[in-house]
């Protein structure tokens, strides 16, 4: 899973980048969505594919192509910034390629609240599907048949292995998972009770991430894991699952919560004199959600990528699957527009980059 060049990941993140903030991520389209309660954007095109000059370095790709962007849930901060035409994420690249691009999903990272989303999607004559998997198998009966009737099938930020064209990540599962548990382990000296906060207990990166945590902390012999548990992407159930091991852990040293919306409640629940400064929080996280947190000192340091440009990413590499521009195969290489080119890995895997680490120092370089 090599780039074929190493790339200034937050170049199109510098400060005072408006575009970029979460408040201007809404999608502005009029066209409809597959269920209520969805937002989308399009660009004026024909129903269906047609052959066109939109030029990468594999050469030319089919415009008019019917693509669903379909995160996890809808209402989630992390995804409005990875699909939104505002943030410059998968619906704008389709919008640059000349595609007709629709965000939807149901609002609970759940299989049962996503799968009619795609359902929805195969009804509505799809070409292409962006998908963030709830679950690594209990999607597969319908994206098999998405597959089987000609439709790609892109994976970003959570996979699905067995069911898919193409998978988008973010950064190195192994990178992710170890980077987490050494800020942690610098945060409290290498010593004490540690828990993690998690999303779904199905979903496929949380759990991968998690398993190289755990193998990472045998480095770190003092740092005891005594507790992982599982918000499922929502804030009150994140609020209440943190509490939870305030509760039965009196002598918690710090937290781990790798995803966005976990993190963001945890620091909320910390963010009190008895608390903060006391028991250390990392993760992933975006800037604009944890600045007060930084500041503060709830929050010495966490880490994220760019959402944006893996939605982004994720947008050309569907179009170009979809186009037959390129394939699954090994070796391959295209060009992503503003990103640069990447390289097709192995188990067709196309990597975003490295994660970034954010702390007092840089955080308030970042608006997303």
């Amino acid at each position: 899973m090599r780039l074929t060049k190493r790339r200034a990941l937050w170049a199109p993140v510098v400060l005072g980048t408006a575009t970029m903030l979460l408040a201007a991520c809404s999608s502005s389209s009029s066209t409809s969505a597959a269920s209520s309660g969805s937002s989308s954007a399009s660009t004026p095109a024909s129903s269906g594919s047609s052959s066109a000059s939109s030029s990468s370095g594999s050469g030319s790709l089919k415009t008019g192509l019917k693509v669903f962007v379909i995160p996890k849930n809808l209402g989630n901060p992390y995804f409005t910034t990875a699909d939104s035409i505002g943030s410059g994420g998968a619906l704008a690249a389709l919008q640059t390629l000349g595609e007709s691009g629709t965000e939807n999903s149901g609002t609970a990272a759940t299989p049962a609240s996503q799968i009619p989303a795609i359902q929805a999607a195969i009804t509505k004559g799809a070409n292409a599907l962006i998908l963030s998997a709830t679950d690594p198998s209990a999607l597969c009966p319908t994206l098999n048949a998405a597959m089987q009737r000609g439709i790609t099938v892109v994976t970003y930020d959570s996979d699905a292995p067995s069911c898919r064209s193409l998978f988008v990540n973010q950064a190195s599962t192994a990178e992710i998972g170890t980077s987490e548990v050494d800020l942690l382990a610098k945060q409290i000296h290498d010593k004490g009770d540690i828990a993690i906060v998690s999303a779904a207990a199905s979903a496929t990166n949380q759990n991968a991430w998690i398993g190289y945590m755990k193998t990472e902390l045998a480095k770190y012999p003092q740092m005891h894991l005594v507790s992982t548990v599982y918000g499922n992407d929502d804030p009150t159930t994140a609020t209440q699952v943190t509490q939870g091991l305030l509760e039965q852990y009196p002598n918690l040293a710090g937290i781990i919560s790798p995803t966005t919306v976990g993190i963001l409640a945890a620091a909320q629940v910390l963010d009190t004199p008895k608390y903060r400064g006391k028991i250390a929080l990392t993760g992933l996280g975006t800037p604009d959600s944890l600045k007060k947190f930084v500041a503060d000192g709830t929050i010495q340091a966490f880490e994220l990528w760019n959402p944006a440009n893996l939605g982004y990413l994720a947008a050309y590499a569907a179009v170009e699957y979809a186009s037959k521009a390129i394939t699954n195969a090994t070796g391959q290489t295209f060009s992503a527009g503003k990103l640069g080119s990447f390289t097709v890995g192995a188990d067709a895997t196309i990597l975003l980059g490295p994660p970034f680490v954010f702390d007092k120092a840089n955080i308030n370089n970042f608006n997303f």
